[in-house]
């Protein structure tokens, strides 16, 4: 079980605790503090727990690889630490692997903390490589059953070893959102499935560390998109993908006007509106100066792929999500 923190608080306690009443116990809590001033220490909010301190915010991404170091473990759970999981949370999680050998992940029934509404169900993707929770917002009943998905939200999920060692872990590089996008994809193109767990359930606080709607988190998901697309997609889905980003910031203009979405989140967060147009700017231009590292990635996919490009597509589209409905969530 690996939980990165960056604040040390009251919830990373919460969390903790909630793993203590798990219903099983065969399982070891690795704490990875990116506080870079020893929070976790300090603080004392993770009782119990083995800890990892850094000097500096290493990202969620190369946190959690440093906890899948650290361990030996066939089966790694993540888990933010604004995350509440429910006493059969890891229980449900390991049985449904288990029955299934060729299932590299699995995704949890994560709720809005208090609420009796979905965080996420899986993750869904749009053909622009954005990404966004299935069934956000709503009712937990509308996904009642054991299903597959695509991929989980790393805010809580179970992960097979052997699958993060055959396709690399979490890429370090993303340093914060998404990165749980490009490890699904790269699982989904070496062939592992995706199990969505009804009965593993856990409440989180949205957005709790960077904020609902932050300048950090505008910027980290436009250019990690961008990464996630020129790591991923086949090159029959490039020609398609700028135009589903024009309409996907037609759309947050027009429900920034309305006063919905995350554009008008960010703008209710006291940020300007045309701030937007400047992330989006700085994230094209992170795609160009890291081209070439992209272009390896993206060779090194393509050479362990165990299913073809139009495999690939058939299931993007599958769980796909539109333009407009990425704008308005």
């Amino acid at each position: 079980m690996v939980i990165p923190t960056l604040t040390a608080d009251s919830r990373l306690q919460e969390c903790v605790e909630s793993l203590g009443r798990q219903t099983r116990h065969d399982f070891e809590v690795v704490v990875v503090d990116n506080s870079a001033k020893g929070l976790v220490r300090r603080n004392g909010r993770a009782a119990g727990a083995r800890i990892i301190e850094n000097d500096h915010n290493a990202g969620f991404g190369a946190a959690i690889n440093q906890g899948i170091r650290s361990s030996n473990t066939p089966f790694v759970a993540t888990l933010n630490d604004d995350a509440v999981a429910h006493p059969c949370w890891l229980d449900a999680l390991m049985r449904a692997i288990e029955r299934r050998p060729d299932a590299g992940m699995c995704a949890p029934q994560v709720r809005l903390y208090g609420e009796d509404r979905l965080d996420s169900a899986g993750m869904l993707v749009a053909r622009d490589g954005s990404s966004k929770q299935r069934g956000h917002g709503r009712l937990p009943s509308d996904f009642p059953v054991d299903e597959e998905t695509l991929f989980p939200s790393g805010s809580a999920a179970l992960y097979r070893r052997k699958m993060l060692e055959e396709v690399g872990g979490f890429d370090d590089h993303f340093f914060l959102y998404c990165e749980d996008t490009d490890l699904g994809l790269r699982a989904r193109w070496a062939g592992w499935k995706c199990l969505y767990v009804p009965d593993a359930v856990v409440e989180h606080h949205y957005s709790h560390s960077a904020g609902g709607a932050s300048p950090i988190k505008a910027y980290y998901v436009e250019r990690n998109r961008l990464f996630v697309l020129a790591k991923n997609f086949p090159a029959r889905m490039l020609p398609a993908a700028p135009f589903v980003s024009l309409s996907r910031y037609w759309w947050h203009g027009w429900f920034l006007l309305q006063g919905r979405g995350s554009a008008a989140r960010f703008r209710a967060g006291g940020h300007a509106g045309p701030r937007m147009i400047w992330y989006v700017l700085r994230a094209h231009a992170a795609l160009v100066g890291n081209a070439g590292r992209l272009l390896r990635q993206r060779r090194e996919i393509q050479a362990r792929a165990r299913i073809t490009p139009a495999v690939f597509e058939h299931l993007v589209r599958s769980y796909s999500i539109s333009a407009r409905r990425v704008a308005a969530l």
